[in-house]
């Protein structure tokens, strides 16, 4: 049997942690041009529609990185939630890491509610209920 060959861990990085819901994004920027992958499958391929590619690009183009590619490559481990409170945990985590690289980058996404953890979390179902609030049908008769 082979051993399986350890991932080389690069130096140089700054990380961040993003939540949402039950989502936990654990986010490790490197300042170099390369592919930000997120649980080893590139981020356009996880989440192919536009609106979700203009969701975590935010962050970048808020301190004025048009194309994170070119000067930015990322690993984002998740788990966790379903795909979108996974998406918000990755444009939390993203922005924490930003943050860390600079002060103004923290003031600017500060100011635009990307630090604010989303702190809405699903209500616990009560007993004799059929959900969180929803009762019983009630009987007259």
């Amino acid at each position: 049997m082979e051993e399986p060959t350890p991932k080389t861990i690069k130096k140089g990085f700054t990380s961040g942690t993003g939540r949402r819901k039950t989502a936990i994004a654990s986010v490790f920027l490197y300042a170099e041009k390369g592919d930000i992958l997120v649980n080893d499958v590139n981020i356009d391929e996880w989440y192919t529609l536009e609106k979700d590619k203009v969701k975590w690009m935010r962050p970048f183009h808020l301190i004025g990185v048009s194309h994170p590619n070119s000067q930015f490559s990322g690993t984002i481990k998740i788990k966790g939630s379903g795909k979108s409170a996974q998406l918000g945990a990755i444009v939390h985590g993203i922005s924490q890491a930003l943050s860390r690289i600079n002060e103004e980058y923290s003031k600017l996404l500060h100011k635009q509610g990307l630090l604010t953890r989303d702190p809405r979390m699903v209500e616990r179902k009560k007993y004799f209920l059929r959900k969180a609030r929803k009762k019983p049908q009630y009987s007259k008769r």
